[in-house]
């Protein structure tokens, strides 16, 4: 049995958890979060019970109350709508999300047509179009790319969801360069260093496996990715947990070979439970195949860092 190294949470989703939590800690239940904090059902029932309520829209929470936006990112429009209603906002977007929404408002201030490769109706697409909805196209696909018409004169730049698979989205990038050949890049790649990881660490533990174990919840972006890359990888076949309940013990059958990892979003101790689960079905030992080491960390949005500061907390 193989485990992935780096697997887990990245610095983004370690650091919006932790506003929660602090946030918790210094003003009082109930503190509102816009949206899944991150896309972990586990993190999100954890952050319930200590006080946390969650929300889908600024218009469930009440006017004045304290509210913290989720790692994937908002809108202007959302900006301005908590300004109206007066609430106290706490900013957990991760600031590689926050990276690709300067790179967006500087393109479109340039006057570009931004071609943003995602996932529609997901929270950190939805963030970085708004950022300007009239000169953004979405891009799903590779295959969308036949079906986009541009004057040769046209100022196209690409911009991408954080989470995608690398190989993908560069096949799109390169299907996009072959029909409008002024595309400009962003200054750098924007898919982040922990979903490149996650997926280099999952190629290599799958492409003898016969079975690969992905934890991660299913609307977790990253996760549903790891999946397909192991299968791309060579993994006979691969499926993605929630959690240990999840496991269907016919995936075992004639299975030699076991690798497991998980989303950048999945708490630790939920693999723990999976790997005790095979260790008592006979895949002992799991042997970690470490393909990057991860040393980056965040600090704590600068309005809960104040706030913290103030009562003599940091």
């Amino acid at each position: 049995m193989l485990l992935a190294d780096p697997r887990g949470y990245c610095a983004g989703v370690d650091r919006a958890v932790v506003t929660v939590e602090q946030a918790l800690d210094l003003y009082g239940s109930p503190v509102y979060v816009r949206k899944q904090i991150v896309h972990n059902k586990h993190v999100v029932s954890n952050l319930e019970s200590r006080g946390a309520i969650f929300v889908e829209e600024l218009d469930e929470v009440p006017t004045g109350a304290t509210v913290v936006f989720s790692a994937h990112g908002v809108s202007p429009a959302v900006h301005h709508q908590a300004a109206e209603r007066e609430l106290k906002t706490i900013d957990a977007t991760c600031p590689l999300v926050t990276k690709v929404h300067r790179e967006a408002v500087r393109f479109a201030r340039e006057g570009y047509t931004i071609l943003l490769i995602g996932h529609a109706g997901h929270e950190e697409v939805e963030g970085t179009a708004g950022e300007a909805p009239e000169q953004t196209v979405l891009v799903e696909h590779p295959d969308d790319v036949d079906r986009l018409e541009f004057p040769a004169d046209a100022k196209l730049a690409w911009l991408s969801q954080t989470t995608l698979s690398v190989d993908e989205t560069m096949e799109t990038v390169r299907r996009l360069r072959a029909k409008f050949p002024q595309l400009e890049d962003p200054p750098s790649d924007d898919i982040c260093y922990a979903t490149q990881n996650r997926q280099v660490a999952v190629k290599e533990i799958g492409a003898s496996a016969d079975l690969v174990i992905v934890v991660g919840s299913a609307n977790s972006s990253n996760s549903v990715r790891l999946v397909e890359v192991a299968l791309e990888a060579g993994a006979k076949a691969s499926y993605r947990i929630d959690d240990v309940s999840e496991l269907d013990e016919s995936w075992l059958d004639g299975v030699r070979s076991v690798s497991v990892t998980s989303g950048a979003s999945v708490p630790d101790h939920l693999v723990q439970e999976v790997l005790g689960y095979l260790a008592e079905r006979g895949y002992p030992d799991a042997r970690p195949v470490q393909t990057a080491e991860e040393t980056l960390a965040f600090s704590l949005p600068k309005e809960l860092h104040r706030d913290l500061k103030a009562a003599g907390r940091v």
